[in-house]
């Protein structure tokens, strides 16, 4: 395996769970809002605020990482 090809795929792994903790910030904000997770009724302040987060860091966090490694790349 080359250089290039281990940077690639440490890259592609590092991709991979940013999407996946976005992924799961985001059911646990759904969780906290629509259950009885953190109190009776469910805390939709609060469970908005996390999905917000998780939504953030699976559509945003990947773009900006890629923006941080077009730089290194320069």
């Amino acid at each position: 395996m080359s250089n290039e090809e281990a940077l690639w795929r440490k890259r592609f792994a590092i991709f991979a769970l940013l999407r996946i903790s976005g992924l799961l910030l985001f059911l646990l904000g759904m969780a906290i809002t629509f259950s009885d997770l953190i109190r009776p009724g469910g805390f939709v302040e609060l469970g908005l605020v996390v999905t917000g987060l998780g939504l953030a860091d699976a559509l945003l966090g990947p773009v900006l990482l890629k923006r941080v490694w077009d730089k290194e790349a320069r």
